[in-house]
């Protein structure tokens, strides 16, 4: 139960940063197996900002070669709960 309240909590707080850059974002229409960028429809510079974004307010570094692996919010988190551990 643990895990769901931080998963939850992770996804608003990522779900928090991508709406700095797509004010416009419908929360509710995001699917959490979905590449993000193609339902945000964010550029490259957009999906920069939003990683180096989650990096600076959530205190994870997430170096460059990692990129690749970030694709939907599921992988995004999961990648944010092993870091953090």
């Amino acid at each position: 139960m643990g895990s769901t309240l931080d998963d939850a909590r992770l996804r608003a707080q990522v779900i928090g940063i991508l709406r700095r850059i797509a004010p416009e974002l419908e929360e509710g229409a995001l699917s959490d197996d979905r590449p993000l960028r193609r339902q945000v429809d964010l550029d490259s510079m957009d999906w920069l900002n939003f990683l180096v974004g989650i990096s600076r307010e959530l205190a994870v570094d997430i170096p460059e070669a990692d990129y690749g692996r970030l694709v939907t919010l599921a992988d995004l988190i999961g990648y944010l709960k092993q870091r953090r551990a």
